[in-house]
């Protein structure tokens, strides 16, 4: 384990805000953390920093996981491996598509580590972490016990879980089991995934054809954070009563919307907040991106404090406009 003391959260996350840390510790071995946890006063945890955006120094103790291994638990028609936190989410797309193994395809280039995904429950093109979810293990803060949750226990939802209410700041997840599938069925209906693989030509499509569709999709539409800092989607999608979505669609025909579950509507932020005025605009060095709407960015030089100001004025722009609330999906750590 390795401690870096008043540390500088600029390269650690993705948003590049300068932000320090008073003690930063970079986790490889699963008992150091155990450790860790059973004697750090309320420790931020920190995988890819690809969710994450800093308020001014954080004077806190903040634990970087970088716990490595993707092995299968069991070989049949419907695997069940296991991945520790600290993969890169992307690589296990690749590990997974090599291996043949069908499930995840849909969610290509999302950013992040695997120890992550559980917390918001990640999902992209019709597709979310919690429909190939087994179980995770998770060590809990305090006390250095491991624990084990189902499926069921985790309380999925749109970009939720319990990690993020009950059991918020109260477990370090290690590892989480997923069970993926030689059986593909792929899913092209949300998006324009259908839409790119008619205009290849593309007939009869694998997995690898999804995955390639859908990073070219992502590329085309999000900034690489390694040329502009981002957090990739900055709102959620509201999920509003489907009578709210009819009396809106009364006043704007062209709004789109999912259904999600019984008497709802997703409504795309991105397209609220285009239609607010929002797309390309910047103010200082903080903005919201050229290309999509949903993405806040720091064009060079922007503080936590700039973006978060930024984001709370499309929030309010939105809701006054829209009558719809729209709110962060990025944890802000102002600590």
């Amino acid at each position: 384990m390795e401690l870096i003391n008043n540390a500088s959260l600029k390269s650690f996350t993705t948003f590049g805000v300068e932000a320090t840390c008073d003690h930063l510790y970079r986790v490889e071995d699963l008992e150091e953390l155990r450790l860790a946890v059973q004697y750090l006063e309320r420790p931020l945890i920190l995988g890819g920093g690809s969710n994450v955006l800093p308020i001014g120094d954080i004077h806190r103790n903040v634990l970087r996981i970088e716990l490595k291994g993707i092995d299968f638990v069991e070989q049949s028609n419907d695997p069940l491996i296991h991945v520790a936190a600290g993969e890169i989410w992307h690589e296990l797309v690749l590990w997974a598509l090599k291996h043949e193994l069908g499930g995840i395809e849909n969610l290509s280039l999302i950013p992040g580590t695997m120890g992550a995904a559980p917390m918001q429950n990640i999902g992209a093109y019709g597709v979310e972490l919690e429909s190939v979810f087994h179980s995770l293990e998770a060590i809990e803060i305090g006390t250095g016990i491991t624990r084990t949750f189902t499926k069921e226990e985790c309380r999925f939802g749109y970009r939720d879980s319990i990690f993020k209410k009950e059991a918020k700041d109260k477990y370090v997840i290690v590892g989480v089991v997923l069970k993926l599938s030689y059986d593909h069925h792929l899913n092209t209906s949300y998006g324009a995934i259908q839409d790119v693989l008619n205009e290849r030509g593309i007939r009869q499509p694998t997995i690898h054809d999804v995955s390639k569709v859908v990073i070219d999709i992502r590329q085309s539409k999000l900034p690489d954070p390694n040329v502009i800092g981002n957090a990739g989607s900055f709102f959620k999608n509201p999920i509003i009563l489907l009578q709210q979505y009819e009396a809106l669609k009364d006043s704007y025909p062209s709004v789109p919307g999912f259904p999600s579950g019984a008497n709802e509507m997703k409504v795309p932020a991105g397209w609220l907040i285009e239609q607010a005025g929002w797309k390309g605009y910047r103010k200082g060095n903080a903005g919201c991106y050229e290309k999509q709407a949903l993405v806040l960015v720091n064009h060079g030089g922007a503080n936590g404090e700039e973006i978060l100001e930024l984001s709370m004025e499309i929030i309010s722009s939105v809701k006054q406009k829209f009558g719809v609330m729209i709110s962060p999906e990025v944890n802000i750590w102002n600590q």
